[in-house]
């Protein structure tokens, strides 16, 4: 059998909102306002783990943790990614690499750029070398650029076993 490669692109973005916790690449950060959703919020790991769903064809994670699912209520981007591993892994794939983008204002992120690399990293299962991350602004432009929300686009490759 062929080792076929995939790709597969996530994307997502929350507003974030005061007094609530932020997580991103599984990762907890210091700031005033958190992401808001059903589960932690954490766009980076849920833009990961749709990208990795998208190059499997298995599906969204909207769909696998449906916001109205009281038992995913407050679900942890870590644990997202986890399962998500054990899905590709069950599937015969394995994660030749991902690499992602978080778009945000504030808080500044580039101190905290590589413990998300290594939490997402480990989430997957994967070396860490396999997962790249770039921390970028929106020079003020829409709700992201004003601080009101933060972005993430990931792609992910695959390679079946």
């Amino acid at each position: 059998m062929s080792r076929a490669a995939r790709v597969g692109i996530g994307y997502d973005l929350h507003r974030l909102v005061p007094g609530r916790p932020l997580f991103l690449g599984t990762v907890r950060i210091e700031s005033p306002a958190g992401l808001l959703g059903h589960s932690d919020g954490d766009a980076l790991a849920h833009a990961v783990a749709d990208a990795l769903l998208g190059a499997a064809a298995l599906g969204e994670i909207g769909a696998l943790f449906p916001d109205d699912d009281p038992a995913v209520e407050g679900i942890s981007g870590l644990r997202i990614l986890s399962e998500v591993a054990a899905r590709l892994d069950s599937a015969g794939f394995e994660i030749g690499n991902v690499d992602a983008v978080v778009i945000a204002e504030k808080p500044r992120l580039a101190t905290h750029r590589e413990a998300m690399i290594t939490g997402i990293a480990a989430a997957l299962r994967c070396d860490r070398t396999r997962v790249s991350i770039q921390i970028k602004s929106n020079e003020g432009v829409d709700a992201v650029g004003r601080g009101e929300a933060i972005a993430a686009h990931a792609v992910a490759n695959l390679v079946s076993r």
